[in-house]
């Protein structure tokens, strides 16, 4: 029996199932992912022959699959968000990226440095690997598929699918900077000023404006080109790909981050031509891509965590993990949120359900090929964890906490009256 054979078959039984177990578990206190997670167990504890999936042994490997995992989770979560750009009606998103995320950072960070015993940089390596809201795993609190009623999201889906969106790529000049203390020491005079203006000001920049213009040129080619080359009369999908490597790999090569680039080149193409009913056919392709890699991730996970992911975990650091999960998000999510659109309610589940994943372990694999970080093996096994507890938890929990909160009473929908959309607004 070849290995590569039996690969095969595991991939085609979890592709099958990629596409049954949305229907079957849709109702259900289960999630895909924790599905997932679990097949990936059992797999491996059969003597199949696979090779083990090792992400401190494979760290190339790891960071690129994670990368394309992510971006295109990105890209469907940019076309599928409904609401205008403004101030006002994207409050809650403001909130969670100015407020709730720097304070999860700052509290993870200390903790992993003053219980967990981190040096300075690995702790701020962990907690930023754990910032972001993920925008693979967290499907089932977010957003449905682009819709023409731009007043049909209700505050909890839309919050936690533009925090997603937005967070993937502004958690990293927090990683840059934990890369720059292992490399130059805690001394600020030594990175600080590189990274402010570097790491900060230009590489948001070039993603920010980079996302802006592609997504711009993107929606004319779609929408508006003569009829010949006017690409959504096609109406093929698999243009959301050409969409997300153009925005992502011409940011990267520029010098900016490409996650934000990805999800701010989405938003611009869907504001092209809001309510096209091209806008589907392209996130239902990222969603089927995205599903099928998520599978790929959560396997190879599974594996992980049989083969010895955990075993460099200790205590303090699980309760460290434990409490950014039960405790730290919850409570500067909600703090966040005071005052912000939604009923006290729905600031509770935004605040509770900042779903740990994918997106965790690409920065961790990211700065690991990038610098020496000291205790390496714990910071993986402490994200491991993390993002298995969020699994399992936010798994078990969403469908019937969605279920209870869409039935305790009107959803909150907007922010304030609608407003016109800016020029750029997506």
């Amino acid at each position: 029996m070849e290995t590569i054979d039996v690969a095969f078959a595991v991939l085609g039984v979890a592709a099958l199932l990629a596409g049954i177990l949305p229907r079957l578990l849709e109702r259900r206190p289960l999630s895909m992912p924790l599905a997932f997670l679990g097949l990936g167990m059992l797999i491996y504890l059969l003597p199949t022959g696979l090779p083990v999936p090792d992400p401190l042994t494979y760290k190339d490997l790891a960071t690129h699959l994670t990368e394309l995992c992510v971006i295109v989770a990105l890209m469907g979560a940019g076309l599928k968000i409904d609401r205008p750009l403004s101030w006002a009606r994207w409050s809650s998103t403001w909130r969670l990226l100015a407020v709730a995320m720097p304070l999860c950072i700052a509290a993870v960070a200390l903790l992993g440095w003053w219980w967990a015993g981190l040096v300075p940089a690995s702790a701020l390596l962990l907690a930023s690997a754990l910032a972001p809201t993920d925008p693979v795993l967290a499907s089932d609190v977010q957003v449905g598929e682009p819709n023409a009623d731009e007043d049909a999201e209700d505050e909890v889906r839309f919050a936690l699918t533009s925090e997603a969106g937005l967070n993937d790529g502004l958690a990293f000049p927090f990683v840059y900077a934990a890369i720059a203390i292992a490399g130059a020491g805690l001394a600020p005079g030594d990175w600080l000023v590189r990274w402010i203006t570097l790491d900060v000001l230009y590489k948001v920049g070039v993603g920010l404006i980079g996302g802006l213009v592609i997504g711009w040129l993107l929606g004319k080619l779609f929408f508006r080109a003569p009829s010949e080359l006017r690409l959504a009369r096609h109406a093929e999908g698999f243009l959301a790909l050409a969409a997300t490597f153009l925005a992502y790999g011409l940011v990267e090569v520029a010098g900016g981050y490409g996650f934000l680039a990805v999800f701010v080149a989405a938003r611009a193409i869907r504001a092209a031509e809001r309510n096209h009913k091209y806008h589907a056919v392209l996130h239902d392709f990222a969603e089927q891509v995205e599903r099928l890699l998520t599978v790929l991730m959560l396997l190879l996970l599974g594996g992980a965590v049989i083969s010895g992911l955990l075993a460099a975990l200790t205590w303090p650091a699980a309760l460290v993990g434990l409490a950014l999960v039960f405790l730290v998000r919850p409570l500067v999510g909600w703090l966040a949120l005071r005052g912000a659109p939604g009923r006290p309610a729905e600031h509770l589940v935004i605040a509770a359900f900042g779903i740990r994943g994918i997106g965790s372990f690409y920065y961790l694999a990211y700065a690991t090929t990038k610098a020496d970080f000291p205790q390496t093996e714990l910071i993986w096994a402490t994200v491991a964890l993390v993002v298995i507890v969020s699994v399992v938890v936010h798994g078990v929990a969403a469908t019937p906490v969605m279920r209870m909160l869409d039935a305790s009473g009107k959803r909150t929908a907007t922010a304030s009256p609608p407003e016109p959309s800016p020029a750029v607004a997506a």
